[in-house]
């Protein structure tokens, strides 16, 4: 019951499949610059396109479309959107400049010594472009759901 209501809401199942796709991108295009497989990226946050941003877009557009964009809920939807796509690309981005700037402080002080020093994820976010990507993304998949479910 539950999982039929739930896998029946086409909101769901666009950001589902916008989230999805877009880790999916990213595998394909890593592969595409490097001519190698990193499987890790189908669950790694960061990089082109922005999973989270494709994900929310895809949930506010498909809301839209089904319930309008003159409800209470789009408008919840596209606050959320917003909110998730500004910190994609200012907050998390800029958290990962800071990693960069402290892994390389690490590796200018502990350079050539034998200290196993726990390098700082760096790409945490996501560049303008790649959350713009990730919206138009979102866009589409929403629309081609909601094109399917009819």
């Amino acid at each position: 019951m539950f999982l039929t209501e739930f896998f029946g809401n086409p909101a769901v199942v666009s950001g589902l499949a916008a989230m999805m796709l877009a880790q999916l991108l990213k595998l394909l295009l890593n592969y595409a610059l490097n001519k190698k497989w990193d499987w890790v990226l189908l669950i790694e946050s960061g990089g082109m396109p922005s999973s989270h941003s494709a994900m929310v877009t895809a949930i506010a557009v498909s809301i839209g479309l089904w319930e309008g964009f003159d409800t209470a809920a789009f408008a919840a939807a596209f606050g959320l959107m917003v909110i998730v796509t500004y910190d994609s690309a200012n907050v998390r981005w800029q958290s990962g400049l800071h990693a960069q700037k402290i892994n390389q402080l690490l590796r200018d002080v502990f350079s050539g010594q034998p200290i196993n020093d726990q390098l700082l994820k760096e790409v945490i976010g996501h560049t303008p472009r790649q959350v713009y990507i990730g919206v138009i993304l979102g866009i589409l998949v929403a629309l081609a759901v909601d094109f399917l479910w009819v």
